[in-house]
């Protein structure tokens, strides 16, 4: 079997399936659309302004648990239903299969990271504007587009070493919505849970430095990057060793 008919295949599995094709489709909702009630909320508050990535990228705080429950259904529900075993049967090369699945689920995070960006964006420009020309904007919208693709690969990565829909649900979805905030918030352990994906992803948005983090916007996308890479690496050694 040929790529592209790995890729139509895999991309016919997304579009069918309505827990796939939706969830990404609700990320972007919540995102844009908290983002958009919180700054009509507050458009006299000058807090939002002083960084005013926090006002852009508030609802993406809430809308990124769509969007890793993507990463993790993309290859979850493969195990979770056992289909796993006719995908195998039906494209015997295991890296062939996991790639497509990368592939497609990254292609459709950045689009989701796009219509979020682009949404909450707009979300803000028509409430408190946004000054495109001050230093770090197009930094942290650029940040806020590479994040989702790479939320995305951390999630089906995770997942494919874990071969379990429910343990990838419990483990990624509660961490990724409260437990690095929370760590966060712990003296002593805050200077390493600095270094966890999603808060070093979510610094590169800022766009005023933190005094309290030890790297700059960019290294913190880059750390981000290293974590999927990690994940995408474990994954393909368990798919390629182990039996379904």
């Amino acid at each position: 079997m040929t790529t592209t008919t790995v890729l139509r295949s895999e991309w016919t599995k997304l579009t069918t399936l309505r827990s796939q094709w939706f969830t990404p489709l609700l990320a972007v909702l919540i995102s844009v659309g908290i983002t958009l009630a919180v700054n009509l909320a507050y458009r006299q508050d000058t807090s939002l302004t002083e960084d005013p990535s926090v006002g852009l990228f508030y609802g993406f705080n809430f809308g990124q648990v769509a969007l890793a429950c993507f990463g993790i259904l993309l290859m979850g529900q493969e195990y979770n239903s056992g289909t796993i075993r006719a995908s195998l049967t039906a494209v015997p090369r295991r890296g062939l299969l996991y790639g497509g699945k990368l592939l497609v689920g990254s292609g459709v995070g950045l689009l989701a990271g796009l219509l979020i960006t682009g949404g909450s964006l707009l979300a803000v420009d028509s409430t408190l504007g946004v000054d495109l020309t001050a230093p770090g904007t197009v930094r942290s919208l650029t940040a806020g587009v590479l994040y989702c693709p790479l939320l995305v690969l951390i999630c089906l990565g995770v997942t494919t070493m874990l071969r379990n829909l429910t343990a990838a649900m419990g483990l990624l979805t509660p961490t990724v919505f409260l437990g690095t905030i929370m760590l966060s918030a712990i003296p002593g352990i805050r200077d390493v849970a600095q270094f966890l994906p999603d808060r070093a992803g979510q610094y590169a948005f800022r766009q005023q430095p933190d005094p309290n983090v030890w790297y700059g916007h960019w290294t913190g996308l880059l750390i981000m990057a290293a974590w999927a890479a990690l994940a995408v690496w474990g994954g393909w050694r368990s798919v390629s060793r182990k039996d379904v």
